[in-house]
């Protein structure tokens, strides 16, 4: 895996985004929302703009217009170049094939377990297991329904979500 020159998993949201067409970043978080995105990605939205600009500056975007319309300021609509496309690819290709060590918070907990009476342990992992249980029902209720009108494609990361609270839970379970 090379090193990245840019590592905000919300460049390469923005980079996803813009492939499918030019926007402003105003566009670009409502398109990230309205997509669900920000359930899979922590999205900053006070950051966007100074990651676009980022992007700019390393010829990932470029501007493509500027838009005006009535007394509103002026928007700046950014597309994406053949870079930016190159470089979204070989990220992409890179956090598919190649797993990294995450850092997930309960895994720190879990290392520091110690500081805890084991009564307390105990009571905590299973108020733990009654909250993973209740978004691992709600989490399949969503997406049958997303299924009904939602190619799979586009699902992934939700199916991904619930696998991960499911084993979760098991595991907890298990413990």
């Amino acid at each position: 895996m090379q090193r990245r020159r840019l590592r905000n998993p919300l460049a390469l949201a923005v980079l996803a985004t813009l492939w499918q067409k030019p926007m402003h970043p105003y566009e670009i978080a409502q398109t990230l929302r309205s997509q669900g995105k920000d359930s899979s990605t922590k999205i900053n939205y006070g950051s966007l703009y100074t990651v676009v600009q980022n992007l700019e500056k390393h010829g990932f975007v470029e501007v493509t217009d500027v838009e005006r319309q009535g007394n509103r300021p002026e928007r700046t609509v950014y597309g994406i170049t053949e870079t930016g496309r190159q470089e979204a690819t070989e990220w992409m290709s890179d956090l598919i094939a190649v797993p990294a060590k995450e850092f997930p918070i309960f895994e720190t907990a879990l290392s520091l377990l110690g500081v805890l009476p084991p009564s307390d342990v105990e009571r905590l992992l299973e108020e733990r297991l009654k909250a993973l249980d209740v978004q691992v029902a709600s989490g399949r209720g969503a997406l049958e329904k997303l299924y009904e009108t939602l190619p799979r494609l586009f699902l992934v990361e939700n199916e991904y979500q619930l696998h991960m609270t499911e084993a979760e839970a098991a595991w907890v379970r298990g413990f």
